[in-house]
């Protein structure tokens, strides 16, 4: 189906050479029938009978009346007459040309009002009706989009509020035995002390997650873009998850090139670099590598995070990038945040001109982030 006019415009070419050839003929069929033809003598006749009855006319004052009025006048009577009929004809094909506009005024309300029915124009306007037909399909799929995203937030909400219930028992009951039995031996004290400043912290990481959901908004981010040294980023990023990787066996290691810099907002893009390698860390076996690579190609920086873990299966390579999905549907555990980290990282490049994309199979998962190497406004 063409995506163009050229349907509508062969109907409406139609309909004006069809009002041309109507009035053309209309009008030779008025000079050769009513003017020069046989209802002549009956017009001439009855246009005197009139003025000598009516008008109190002589016949020669009639018949010189009939003379300068029509016979004197044949080409500006036939021209006004064609004038007319056009006006009319022009006005019956305007009003058929309406039609189409108050078409696509009802299929627009239809889409707003989020009918659940098909749009249907006249055949001629195909290529609308196809247009708001996709139209309606795509806010059909954003509603849905929508409303699953919010189920998924409503769910974790109650899965964290839930949680938040057990360390914060955990701590009151140990903070009771400790403030009821001040002889305790110290080194069960110090056992009471480590689980409780445990439980504090796990209270601290929920209670992070709640701010992480209502904070959700990155729509009107402002990026303070600056020069940023990436193998310095990503280094000092790869120090800062040491004291969780090396209890696991975990390594994270780090190619990139000396030098090699980027433009951008130094923050935010920490932070998408943060939350990939927290999604790596907390989907990686034991014991593995964690790598990160970054290569300038062409125009464009290219950053990779690889690790080896259960792949992700097909369907989902796109959804866990949409807000509130985790990868792992159960209730939220030390090693699964609110579903967000992905979703923002996506918005965070997104604002900056890159993208992020995910190849996954049973060797390994590799995340690829693409950003501008040279600086954007």
């Amino acid at each position: 189906m063409r995506n163009d006019f050229s349907r509508l415009n062969r109907k409406i070419l139609l309909q004006v050479l069809m009002i041309a050839s109507a009035a053309i003929l209309l009008g030779i069929l008025i000079q050769h029938i009513l003017i020069d033809g046989f209802l002549q003598d009956i017009f001439a006749s009855g246009f005197v009978a009139f003025c000598q009855n009516v008008l109190s006319l002589s016949q020669r004052e009639s018949i010189n009346l009939y003379q300068q009025l029509f016979r004197n006048n044949k080409t500006l009577w036939l021209a006004g007459g064609l004038f007319l009929l056009l006006l009319f004809l022009f006005y019956w094909a305007l009003a058929r040309m309406t039609k189409y506009f108050n078409e696509i005024s009802a299929g627009l309300d239809k889409l707003v009002e989020g009918a659940a029915e098909d749009i249907v124009l006249s055949p001629e306007m195909d290529f609308m009706e196809s247009k708001l037909n996709k139209a309606r399909s795509i806010l059909e799929q954003r509603e849905r989009a929508a409303k699953e995203a919010e189920q998924r937030k409503n769910d974790l909400l109650v899965y964290l509020a839930h949680d938040i219930k057990t360390p914060l028992t955990s701590i009151i009951g140990y903070l009771s035995l400790l403030d009821e039995a001040p002889d305790m031996p110290v080194a069960q004290k110090a056992k009471y002390t480590a689980i409780t400043l445990e439980k504090a912290y796990r209270l601290e990481v929920l209670i992070d997650e709640f701010f992480e959901i209502t904070r959700f908004n990155l729509q009107d981010m402002v990026l303070n873009r600056q020069r940023i040294n990436l193998p310095f980023m990503l280094q000092q990023m790869a120090d800062e998850f040491y004291p969780l990787a090396a209890p696991l066996g975990k390594q994270i290691l780090i190619n990139a090139a000396e030098g090699l810099t980027l433009w951008g907002d130094a923050d935010k893009l920490a932070r998408v670099f943060n939350n990939v390698l927290k999604n790596a860390m907390a989907y990686s076996y034991e014991n593995t590598p964690i790598t990160i690579a970054a290569v300038e190609d062409n125009t464009n920086i290219v950053i990779t995070f690889a690790n080896r873990g259960d792949p992700i299966p097909p369907g989902k390579l796109d959804t866990i990038f949409e807000k509130f999905y985790r990868l792992d549907s159960s209730r939220p555990s030390h090693t699964g945040g609110a579903g967000l980290g992905l979703a923002i990282a996506r918005q965070i490049l997104t604002a900056h001109g890159g993208a992020i994309t995910v190849e996954s199979n049973m060797e390994c998962t590799t995340f690829t982030v693409t950003l501008p190497a040279m600086y954007q406004k």
